[in-house]
C-alpha cells in the first residue's frame, strides 16, 4: 500500500515517515508540503492513502480533499491535525479517519488497516459526495487528464453549458462538473447571478448595456463579450452596478 504524507512542517512529515517505517506492508511513495503539491503528486504517484494535515498555509487540507474528488481514483484520506475542532468538517469529506497530533503508532496502524480494507473503487465512491462547507480559494478543473487549479479571484464568470459549467478567467476557459447553484451558495459574497445560466464576479463588472427594450447585458473587465442579464435579475444587477460605480 502506497502512502503519501502531506504536512507543511518537516518534523511532522519525518515523524509520520518514521512511524510508517515501523508498520509492515507500506511504502512511503512521497511527501508534500502543501495542498497544491499534494494534488500534483497524487496524479503522478497514485497513492492508495493520503496522510493529510488540515491546517496548512494557502490551500488547507479540507480544500485539498475536495479537489481530490476530481481524480478518477482518489486515494483514501486520513486527516492529521493538532486541532480537534475540524473533526466534523473532516468527516463530511468522508475521510477514512481523523488523527490528532502527536500521532500515536497504534492509532495510525488502526487507521491504515481501515484504509487497507477499502478497495480503490470503494475509496473513490466515498469521495463522491457534495462539497463540504467552506469557501475555496481555487476551482479545480480536469484538463486533458491533469488537474489544474484556477484561483477564484481570477474568475470573471461561471456559465452553465449543458452538463458542465464554463469557468472564464478572461484569458482561458475551463469546464468543470459542478452546478451553478452550489457555486452561487459558496461564492455568494463575490459573485452575483445575472441569469439562470450565469454568475459573474462583482469585482470585474464595469457596467450595463442595453441591447433592446427590456434586455440588458453586463460588461466585464478583461472579457471580450457581454453577458445577457435576465429580466428576473436586472433590478438587482442594476442596483449593484450603481453601487460599484458610485
Amino acid at each position: 500500500m502506497k502512502v503519501l504524507i502531506v504536512d507543511d512542517e518537516l518534523p511532522a512529515r519525518a515523524r509520520l515517515a518514521a512511524l510508517l517505517g515501523e508498520i509492515g506492508g507500506l511504502t512511503v511513495c512521497g511527501e508534500a508540503a502543501n495542498g497544491s503539491d499534494a494534488l500534483q503528486q497524487c496524479e503522478r504517484l497514485q497513492p492508495d492513502v493520503l496522510l493529510l494535515d488540515i491546517r496548512m498555509p494557502g490551500m488547507d487540507g479540507l480544500e485539498t480533499a475536495r479537489h481530490l474528488q476530481s481524480l478518477s481514483q482518489p486515494p483514501a484520506i486520513i486527516f492529521t491535525t493538532a486541532y480537534n475542532d475540524y473533526a466534523l468538517q473532516a468527516f463530511e469529506t468522508h475521510a477514512v479517519d481523523y488523527l490528532l497530533k502527536p500521532v500515536r503508532r497504534e492509532r495510525l496502524e488502526d487507521a491504515l488497516q481501515h484504509a487497507r480494507r477499502l478497495t480503490r473503487v470503494q475509496a473513490a465512491a466515498l469521495q463522491t459526495v457534495e462539497p463540504s462547507p467552506g469557501r475555496r480559494q481555487s476551482i479545480c478543473a480536469n484538463v486533458r487528464g491533469s488537474l489544474q487549479l484556477i484561483p477564484v479571484e481570477q474568475v470573471r464568470y461561471f456559465q452553465a453549458d449543458q452538463k458542465y459549467v464554463v469557468v472564464d478567467t478572461g484569458t482561458q476557459q475551463y469546464l468543470i462538473e459542478e452546478t451553478l447553484k452550489s457555486l452561487e451558495q459558496e461564492f455568494a459574497d463575490t459573485f452575483v447571478r445575472i441569469h439562470r445560466n450565469a454568475l459573474v464576479a462583482r469585482r470585474y463588472i464595469t457596467g450595463l448595456g442595453k441591447v433592446r427594450e427590456g434586455q440588458a447585458q453586463v460588461m466585464l473587465a478583461g472579457v471580450g463579450r457581454s453577458l445577457e442579464v435576465s429580466r428576473r435579475h436586472i433590478a438587482e444587477v442594476r442596483k449593484l452596478v450603481r453601487v460599484l460605480q458610485s
